[in-house]
């Protein structure tokens, strides 16, 4: 009987260790939830006669396939500390015609378009020296919760994702 008794015991008791289960507060490195900024900085636009006027980079190290990228065009300063970023896509509407900032991208790299129904060499100050910030938002944030940001300003998108973007790197 003591045997049968001993054995109960030791099932309740494997059954009752087998269910517990452990609450461990320990921090998991997640490298896709990191939001970046980057610069390209008084840069030209290439000109080929397949794409027309066009910026393009690979992104080293390459993003998750879930990420996002957002651009945005220094379109002016209201002072020396406050620019203006205005959001691509973009049409503008010019004395010569419009003028379209566009973009792709995937998770190797991003290209930026400048097209117009026009001769975009007419305009030189909206091909060359151009400044564009990159943004890139892990699809992470996408599941958390209906956290609604302004994508079409900048300064939005810097606070919601937390971002420092007082040391942005600028890329070549």
């Amino acid at each position: 009987m003591k045997t049968k008794i001993t054995l109960v015991l030791a099932f309740i008791g494997m059954i009752t260790l087998n269910s517990c289960t452990v609450n461990e507060d320990r921090v998991v490195n997640d490298n896709d939830t990191i939001s970046e900024v980057f610069e390209l900085k008084n840069i030209n636009f290439n000109f080929n006669s397949t794409d027309g006027y066009t910026i393009y980079r690979a992104f080293t190290p390459q993003i998750f396939a879930s990420d996002v990228v957002l651009i945005y065009r220094l379109s002016g300063t209201i002072d020396s500390n406050t620019p203006i970023w205005q959001q691509i896509p973009r049409t503008l509407f010019l004395p010569e015609g419009e003028l379209d900032y566009d973009f792709d991208f995937s998770k190797e790299d991003f290209t930026i378009y400048a097209g117009g129904t026009y001769n975009l060499a007419l305009t030189p100050s909206y091909i060359n020296n151009e400044t564009f910030r990159i943004v890139i938002v892990p699809g992470f944030f996408s599941n958390k919760g209906s956290k609604s940001v302004d994508y079409s300003d900048y300064n939005a998108v810097i606070k919601a994702y937390n971002i420092d973007d007082s040391s942005v790197k600028v890329l070549n």
